[in-house]
């Protein structure tokens, strides 16, 4: 096997502290051949779907592939903006607000990249700029606050795939959630309290976090339990009591059953029941993207407003707001601890150069003594 080395490798070159923030991901273009690809690399990983491959093979490129993507792509075409998508320009100035947060602490010796876990800019293209920055210790966060093995494991398989491929390898930390993080906790609650001091604040709040399976549930995963600890720290936070708040989950897909109470038929039956107004607000979506804008603040928008609903307030998700960087910042920090930030002394990089190319010189087959 041929691993990725370091060619360009100089023993000059500083070293550095990476910091990869990852996500999702989106299709190159609002366009079904874009959607093609891009929900060929998503649904095909068995972390999404746990259906048998050879099964799945057959459905998906046999029936989803062959009808979704036209219908994908005019949603996303309806949220897509002069920026590109929601989630990759939010992604870009969420790397970007922490970048300019270290970097005002600890200088260059910080690098800050991002990567979609399937779509672009791709894992392994931005681990190949990190390290040809010289990044020699890793901290990757994947922008999910619950855990759930089809996220935050799924992006550690690719991490892991990666480094398999790598002569190389960087120390590494791994951020798999931080549902119940204080700072994070405190960014959504000023968030919505400000969006409630600006629009006035309705009977009751739907926290709505995207579904997954029952049968995950049922297997071990996390998730749902750390949706509910997420909305009851929140709501202790807020001050609501029971009545005040529900958890929710959305973007089911298929016909089997996901976690519920599902949004959508939460939402056309509340009317029903008494509840004329809502707030919207999604604790598991670090950005707004289509399941945020179109999904939600439209189409269930339209679901509460039909079944007799009076009022709607959909509060966007925290994106790059300053509460939100400073959470991630803090986040980041907590998890960097024990990890020196590299000094990089300019005389002690050359030394080691030279001590390099006195080693190359006087190399004898055979020997590795150090020198």
């Amino acid at each position: 096997m041929q691993y990725k080395g370091t060619e360009n490798f100089s023993h000059n070159q500083p070293e550095k502290l990476g910091v990869l923030v990852t996500n999702l991901g989106t299709p190159d273009a609002p366009t079904p051949s874009a959607l093609r690809r891009y929900l060929g690399e998503f649904l095909a990983d068995p972390r999404v779907v746990e259906v048998p491959r050879p099964i799945w093979w057959l459905i998906l490129h046999g029936i989803i592939l062959r009808i979704r993507p036209r219908k994908s792509a005019k949603a996303y075409a309806s949220v897509w903006q002069p920026e590109g998508s929601p989630l990759l320009f939010h992604t870009a100035n969420q790397a970007e607000g922490i970048r300019k947060a270290l970097h005002q602490k600890y200088g260059n010796h910080v690098v800050v990249g991002f990567a979609m876990r399937y779509g672009n800019p791709s894992i392994a293209k931005v681990l190949d700029e990190m390290q040809r920055q010289g990044v020699r210790k890793l901290l990757v966060l994947p922008l999910y606050p619950q855990y759930s093995a089809s996220t935050s494991a799924s992006t550690f398989d690719a991490i892991s795939k990666d480094f398999t491929k790598r002569r190389w390898l960087p120390d590494f930390r791994f951020v798999s959630h931080y549902h119940d993080f204080p700072a994070y906790i405190e960014a959504m609650a000023q968030h919505i309290e400000a969006y409630w001091t600006e629009h006035g604040r309705n009977e009751k709040l739907i926290l709505s976090y995207h579904g997954i399976p029952l049968k995950y549930l049922q297997r071990g995963d996390p998730y749902h339990c750390e949706c509910h600890k997420t909305s009851r720290l929140l709501a202790e936070r807020l001050k609501l009591g029971p009545d005040q708040y529900m958890t929710t989950f959305q973007s089911r897909f298929g016909r089997e059953e996901w976690l519920q109470p599902y949004t959508d038929e939460t939402l056309k039956s509340l009317p029903g029941k008494g509840v004329k107004t809502i707030d919207v607000f999604c604790p598991g979506f670090s950005s707004d993207c289509l399941e945020t804008i179109e999904e939600l603040n439209e189409e269930n928008r339209e679901y509460f407003m039909e079944s007799g609903g009076e009022g709607f307030g959909y509060i966007p998700c925290l994106n790059a707001t300053p509460g939100h960087i400073d959470a991630l910042v803090q986040l980041v920090e907590e998890n960097l601890k024990g990890w020196v930030v590299p000094a990089n002394d300019g005389e002690q990089l050359e030394a080691r150069a030279k001590r390099a190319e006195a080693r190359k010189q006087a190399t004898v087959p055979g020997r590795n003594d150090d020198i």
